[in-house]
């Protein structure tokens, strides 16, 4: 089963369902915050950081080792500056960091050097999205 067959939005909701269950991944902080400079306000669902490492995951799965500064690129927005055209801006690299390290503890997730420096998903990552993958399939059915 192949995680391509799923619809992303989804996959995401789901596995950040699973990810709810693990006791490692939480939301660090005690207020809500922007998640860089190109947001102009915070995030407005309550369970934001579940959907944001499930969506890490998927990216993981999909194109390789990413470090944070790719990641960073994949999920900034664009920044609305007055006058001026809007321009790309990356989105926070705290946020991102400190998830990739949570979803390390939870054994999802490992960093590797060769071939390129970044991190992978474990066998237990790829378990963890082939069979909500899996299920999302069998109730379409």
């Amino acid at each position: 089963m192949d995680i391509r067959n799923v619809p992303p939005q989804k996959l995401i909701q789901a596995v950040a369902e699973e990810l709810k269950k693990i006791d490692v991944i939480k939301y660090p902080y005690k207020v809500p915050i922007k998640s860089g400079v190109c947001c102009e306000r915070p995030f407005e669902q309550k369970d934001f950081w579940y959907i944001r490492c499930a969506a890490i995951l998927r990216q993981l799965y999909l194109r390789g080792p990413l470090g944070v500064s790719r990641l960073r690129t994949h999920f900034g927005k664009r920044r609305r500056r007055g006058h001026a055209p809007p321009k790309h801006m990356k989105a926070g690299g705290k946020f991102i960091r400190t998830m990739l390290q949570q979803l390390e503890k939870a054994g999802l997730v490992k960093q590797v050097d060769k071939p390129r420096k970044g991190r992978v998903l474990t066998p237990e990552g790829v378990r963890l999205l082939h069979q909500t993958a899996k299920k999302l399939v069998e109730s379409n059915e």
